[in-house]
């Protein structure tokens, strides 16, 4: 009994390493090319092309001195932050007011709405710009933030739609039938006691609405030309013949992952809890 009860005690510690293993083993994998792309960002071009590859160099500022005198990293970095603060805004408002009443009705339309958004959500990208782009030279909009906002909206609402009607479903409507009770209108009870429960599913859903708009690529490279050209167009159009401007390209890289690493890190407890929400019933 004993020998038997060792044994599985071995084999679930043998199991953890190996699964541990295989879990360090992904993430470099994953993390090697984005600890690549810093170094390069802080190398002389002559190292950051060195073969065999230099490891130990004396690190520079030149490329991040270069990424904002040299290119308009700033006007594309004004640029994403409007664009990514609109899409979310409207995403969530809509998102919220849509996701709560799909929540709360029963009947079939809604059912037939929600398959709707996600056939809708299931088309390519490449499938909106066609007419995007038709519309935006009928309305004299090409080039604008309006509308870039508009179709990162018209893409990511079924998504927000879904998260969000998934989310308010897990709150009981006796919470809001009490606060009724008390005297507050349907309205009342939705804003002062649904939306402070739902605060984590907002969050959640607001943090993937704003990785769409903020890492897209294939919409503003078509839609938007020198004006309202976000931070990825902006850093694939820095040097990419010429490999002396490889490294403020790095540079460049990193800066933008950095908004998206603080944002998560300082909203991750209600990231968490959103992903956990409803989890736990009892």
């Amino acid at each position: 009994m004993t020998t038997s009860h060792s044994r599985f005690l071995i084999g679930r510690r043998l199991l953890s390493v190996l699964v541990y293993a295989v879990l360090l083993a992904w993430m470099l994998v994953n993390v090697t090319p984005f600890l690549w792309t810093v170094t390069t960002s802080f190398k002389e071009v002559k190292d950051a092309f060195a073969i065999p590859p230099v490891l130990i160099f004396k690190p520079t500022l030149a490329a991040w001195q270069a990424l904002w005198k040299e290119a308009p990293f700033g006007k594309f970095f004004v640029n994403s932050v409007i664009v990514t603060t609109g899409t979310v805004a409207v995403s969530l408002s809509i998102g919220c007011l849509a996701g709560y009443a799909l929540a709360r009705y029963r009947g079939k339309i809604g059912f037939v709405i929600l398959i709707v958004a996600l056939l809708f959500r299931s088309l390519p990208r490449i499938s909106f710009l066609l007419p995007a782009f038709a519309f935006a030279r009928m309305t004299g909009l090409y080039d604008t933030h309006i509308l870039l906002i508009l179709v990162y909206v018209a893409i990511n609402q079924p998504f927000t739609i879904w998260m969000l009607r998934s989310f308010f479903a897990e709150i009981p409507i006796e919470i809001e039938e009490a606060a009724m009770v008390d005297g507050c209108s349907r309205l009342e009870a939705f804003i002062k006691v649904v939306m402070p429960l739902m605060l984590p599913g907002v969050v959640t859903t607001g943090i993937f609405s704003m990785l769409l708009a903020y890492n897209e690529f294939l919409i503003p490279a078509i839609l938007a030309a020198s004006r309202a050209a976000t931070l990825p167009v902006g850093i694939a159009s820095i040097g990419t013949e010429d490999l002396k401007y490889w490294t403020i390209t790095a540079a460049g890289s990193v800066w933008i992952a950095l908004p998206v690493v603080v944002v998560v890190l300082f909203f991750q407890r209600y990231i968490i809890r959103g992903l956990t929400f409803g989890a736990v019933k009892g």
